[in-house]
């Protein structure tokens, strides 16, 4: 049984859990753009029921993360390019406000520990090690957001970032981005810490278009004729 699963209840699971768990094993890439998710692996993974795996299932299909087809089942939704742009425009405006309300709102503490976490990031340069680059970068975007008490934002944007980082490009946290991401994160941090709310917010917004201008011209690379 996968880690992940290990974690659930072991008497019967909510949908919601189960959805959790699924949504996990996609940002994850255990399970990948065009892939089935057969019920069966699933109800045996999780302890869910059928009934509840198959509530889940409908919940990550109005979130645009599965595909539901009569006589096929589910799979993991395939996400185009267009609608990653649309996906990363949300991002820059919410994680934004977020990042302008840390700068006034957070504490000393606070902050100190988005530094670390930073520092842990750039030594991950060093070491040449992309996935745990990507995890801890998860765990500093996420921390800014819930911290001022943004629990609706940080929940959209939970759910617009688990399409967007892998489902298309496997190789997001490799060569030079890594680097670019951990200078944009020094401007963002440093306005932070300055309880600098303008700079913070504009630095944040540049970090995500950032990230999609790089998505974009990764697209055009891979589908160069």
């Amino acid at each position: 049984m996968d880690d992940i699963a290990k974690t659930l209840p072991q008497k019967g699971p909510a949908s919601s859990e189960i959805a959790d768990w699924i949504r996990d094993q996609i940002r994850t890439s255990r399970f990948v753009p065009g892939q089935r998710l057969i019920e069966v692996d699933i109800i045996r993974k999780t302890g869910g029921s059928r009934f509840k795996v198959r509530e889940a299932l409908q919940r990550l299909s109005a979130e645009g993360l599965v595909e539901i087809e009569e006589n096929r089942g589910a799979s993991v939704r395939e996400a185009s390019m267009s609608e990653i742009r649309q996906l990363y425009r949300s991002r820059a405006a919410l994680e934004s406000i977020c990042a302008g309300d840390f700068a006034r709102d957070a504490s000393p503490t606070e902050k100190a520990e988005l530094q670390a976490i930073a520092e842990e990031m750039e030594s991950c340069l060093e070491d040449g090690a992309p996935e745990r680059f990507g995890s801890l970068n998860a765990k500093w975007h996420a921390m800014i957001m819930p911290v001022t008490g943004n629990t609706v934002i940080a929940g959209i944007v939970r759910r617009l970032n688990t399409p967007v980082h892998h489902l298309l490009f496997e190789t997001f946290y490799r060569g030079n981005r890594m680097r670019d991401a951990v200078n944009d994160h020094r401007l963002i941090l440093s306005a932070i810490i300055e309880g600098d709310v303008e700079g913070a917010e504009k630095a944040m917004r540049q970090h995500v278009e950032n990230g999609l201008q790089f998505l974009t011209s990764l697209d055009k690379a891979l589908h160069r004729e």
